[in-house]
């Protein structure tokens, strides 16, 4: 037989059937991949799971004893049925089993196994339809080696209705035995250093531990490696764009004329950020640098300063935003900021899929001619007929809206462009350093001043029904006094059966409300029925609406025309409207940490002191309540960017649009494992340093091509 390596095709080592089905259901095609797949905890035989907790609905896997066994006809119609009770000591489910008496012979009273399978309740009994099972063999030999195999833990993989956890086990146990090599892709230095296991015992003792003992060095070795490989293609991806020769654009009169115009001081961040943004501008290879900072930080600013630095020299800047109305805002602020003088010489262009056919000509035209040296729009900045004369500079706004394919695309239309990536959004130090590893990272803490605040509530309806119509007349008290509102719903139609496009992207926790009651349409349904909003004028704006009417609705608001705005989160990024004093988030629970601050942040952004009211059912003490509270609690949006991820968990933080990151992260914590990344980078850097082309590493090499792969690299390379 042939030796058998991690690069091994499935369907070669545990044949065409077993492999098909590995694929179908978890995507695997390697041994790698297969022994990558690692258990996601461990029981032990005499280990009883509480029945109590089996959440209905979830295909779960369980060690119980079998209690009872009974046969019966069943009723109106031919055939039997086997009824099976198992237990932990303390609660009981029944398994059912249709014509199949013959089980009988295994699933005798007293014996123990492993049951799996999709939980269901019938006369609110918890059961289990035609589950899989193993039972533990515990009788005859097996007697002599019962204490022995009574300490070896049993993997619990994730599994799912066509592959049970156990079946994983089996089908790795015989890969595992024709693995005779890992290649160990941590430098010798480094595995002592962290004493760490070799690469091979490491994982056998993962999938198969011989006692509880094994598990947490093998798992804290197979954590280094994960992080150590990831960080070190991050750093390689950054050596490559390093190496790409961009044109150096330097500073000149333009930008000199821009800020002797502006009627107010850069914040210290403002001018640290763009004397950096300056200087990587000259380099010798393209700026790949993120920006984050708080809504209002004034992350526009830099990226326009940056954009006259490149048109000193005839570039072009391209900035894309994720909406049609975001889009159209940045043009006009761009104006704005510009001025008479400077707007006409840099000619800022619009190009959305929106515009008439006619005004797109034109737009295209100044864009391929390089007239229009400023480039504002959206997706269709990314087709095929928009070229450009000289992009130099690619500002991607809010870029957890955008695939890694979108950004890609938009700079393979220059020569080597740099690159400009802002989120309003803060991403917490570890993420940044396990996502965003490729990328210089900056960031706007500190506000301009002349800022009035928000102060935040929670309304909790649980306990304190009657403060929902107070919410309402908190409204009308603010428009008495010339102010402005928005009120935010999880949803367009409450009542529609339809996916809705506008609701919001936050996972469901406990203590979440179960489906929407107010919708966009719900409230303007309501508020035209109330006596107090007769004098009141309402508008609603929601992502099915067409471009031209969002976009007519958000100036009329801006420009004072409407009072009340009743909204999905289409104005979660980017509407600024200075005189609108208050938001309203109803059913706050529906939403994500960084979500609620960033809709929070359209408000109190004049010298108005902003309100913002979190509506929540979610009862006290529940993870939908908890984090409803931490957005009422600070404002900082960098406290609340940790708190988020201790909620939610990274594979959510993470988002779609960083799979390429994101599929390495195994049995890597971002949180928990912050100072061994930190570790791990380190150590990445000194041998890069050392060997840039990983000649004298071919494990890491190795590691770095098989488990971030093609699809990641190509992810990697894109961000």
């Amino acid at each position: 037989m042939p030796p058998v390596t991690l690069s091994s095709t499935l369907e070669e080592v545990v044949g065409a059937k077993t492999a098909a089905t590995l694929r179908r259901a978890f995507g695997m095609t390697t041994v790698g991949e297969l022994l990558a797949h690692y258990p996601r905890r461990y029981a032990r035989r005499g280990e009883l799971t509480p029945i109590a907790s089996l959440p209905v609905g979830e295909q779960v896997t369980i060690v119980a004893e079998v209690r009872s066994v009974s046969v019966r006809p069943m009723r109106g119609r031919p055939g039997t049925l086997l009824e099976v009770v198992i237990s932990d000591g303390a609660g009981t489910v029944n398994l059912t089993f249709f014509n199949q008496q013959w089980r009988q012979a295994d699933l005798r009273v007293g014996r123990q196994g492993i049951f799996s399978g999709k939980v269901g309740e019938f006369k609110q009994q918890k059961q289990f339809a035609h589950p899989d099972y193993e039972l533990f063999d515990d009788e005859g030999e097996a007697r002599q080696s019962a204490e022995a195999r009574q300490r070896q833990p049993i993997p619990i993989y994730p599994a799912t209705s066509t592959v049970s956890s156990w079946q994983l086990h089996k089908t790795i146990v015989a890969v595992l035995s024709r693995v005779t090599e890992i290649p160990d892709p941590l430098p010798e230095a480094l595995r002592r250093a962290e004493g760490l296991l070799p690469a091979l015992t490491a994982v056998r003792h993962l999938h198969t531990p011989d006692d509880i003992e094994q598990i947490d060095p093998a798992r804290h070795t197979l954590r280094m490696h994960e992080a150590f490989v990831l960080q070190a293609a991050l750093l390689q991806q950054r050596q490559e764009v390093r190496a790409l020769a961009a044109t150096a654009r330097p500073a000149g009169e333009l930008l000199e004329r821009f800020d002797a115009s502006l009627p107010f001081a850069r914040t210290p961040d403002q001018v640290t950020v763009g004397d950096r943004i300056e200087a990587d501008l000259q380099a010798d290879w393209p700026m790949n640098r993120l920006v984050q900072g708080e809504v209002g930080s004034g992350k526009t600013l830099v990226a326009l300063r940056a954009m006259l630095q490149v048109a000193e020299s005839g570039g072009q800047s391209a900035l894309i935003a994720p909406t049609e109305v975001l889009a159209a805002q940045h043009l006009r602020s761009i104006a704005r900021m510009l001025g008479p003088r400077l707007a006409p010489e840099l000619m800022p262009t619009l190009l959305t899929g929106q515009l008439p056919a006619a005004e797109r000509r034109k737009a295209a035209l100044r864009v391929a001619s390089g007239q229009a040296r400023i480039v504002v729009g959206t997706h269709a900045l990314l087709s095929s007929t928009t070229t450009f004369a000289d992009l130099g500079l690619v500002v991607v706004d809010e870029q957890h809206r955008f695939g890694v394919e979108q950004r890609e695309t938009l700079r393979a239309k220059g020569t080597a462009p740099h690159v400009l990536v802002l989120t309003a959004t803060p991403i917490p130090r570890t993420v940044a350093m396990t996502v965003f590893g490729d990328l210089d990272v900056s960031t706007i803490r500190t506000l301009p001043a002349g800022r009035a605040g928000i102060e935040t509530f929670v309304a909790p309806l649980a306990e304190k029904p009657g403060w929902f119509a107070r919410v309402w007349e908190r409204i009308t008290e603010e428009v008495a006094l010339g102010r402005q509102a928005f009120v935010v719903c999880a949803a367009i139609d409450a009542a529609a059966k339809e996916p809705d496009p506008d609701a919001p992207s936050a996972p469901a926790v406990e203590g979440e409300t179960e489906r929407t009651r107010w919708g966009v349409v719900q409230v303007a349904e309501m508020l035209a029925r109330d006596e107090s909003y007769r004098d009141v004028r309402v508008e609603v704006l929601h992502g099915k609406m067409p471009a031209e009417q969002k976009d007519a609705v958000m100036q009329a608001f801006a420009r004072g025309e409407i009072d009340v705005l009743v909204a999905t989160t289409v104005v979660e990024v980017g509407v600024d409207v200075p005189n609108a004093s208050t938001m309203v988030i109803l059913e706050a629970d529906r939403f994500g940490v960084s979500q609620l601050h960033q809709l929070r942040g359209r408000v109190g952004r004049g010298g108005l002191p902003g309100l913002c009211l979190l509506v929540t059912e979610a009862a006290v003490g529940t993870m939908a309540r908890s984090r409803v509270q931490a957005v009422a609690r600070t404002s900082d949006g960098f406290e609340l960017a940790e708190v988020d991820l201790e909620l939610r968990g990274e594979g959510d933080v993470l988002g779609d649009a960083q799979s390429g990151a994101r599929s390495s992260l195994r049995l890597l914590r971002v949180v928990a494992d912050a100072d061994l990344i930190a570790r791990a980078r380190a150590a990445a850097e000194r041998v890069l340093a050392e060997d840039p082309t990983l000649a004298s590493h071919p494990g890491l090499a190795d590691a770095i091509d098989r488990r971030v792969g093609q699809q990641e690299r190509a992810a990697l390379a894109k961000n």
